[in-house]
């Protein structure tokens, strides 16, 4: 097992600039700004 795995660490891409987000009063999200959080992404459509 990686090492990374056996200590819980993710190493992910920061989001794209130019998204749309809901209830962040127009600021974009960083993921350094939600580290060490629990955060819940909701992707939905109109369709």
């Amino acid at each position: 097992m990686p090492d990374s795995v056996a200590s819980g660490i993710v190493h992910a891409p920061d989001f794209p600039s130019g998204l749309d987000w809901i209830n962040t009063g127009g600021a974009p999200l960083r993921l350094e700004s939600v580290r060490g959080r629990i955060v819940l992404l909701d992707f939905w459509t109109y369709g």
